[in-house]
């Protein structure tokens, strides 16, 4: 599993491996994200949170009926 994007940058100069702004540069950021002022956030300007970044990898569950 990828590491998941911290939703805010920490501002340190040598930046850990889950920032978004390295992320970013490196291009393992996930499709549909973007950086705007050190914040992780959807292309379409909106704030991303810790949970919608975990939906975004949760694998897909299959609906199984129970018998």
């Amino acid at each position: 599993m990828k590491a998941l994007p911290k939703s805010k940058c920490c501002e340190s100069r040598s930046r850990c491996k889950r920032c978004p702004i390295r992320m970013l540069k490196d291009g393992t950021l996930p499709e549909g994200l973007t950086v705007k002022r050190r914040q992780l956030m959807t292309l379409d300007g909106k704030k991303v949170t810790k949970n919608s970044i975990r939906r975004l990898f949760a694998p897909r569950r299959s609906k199984v009926p129970s018998s």
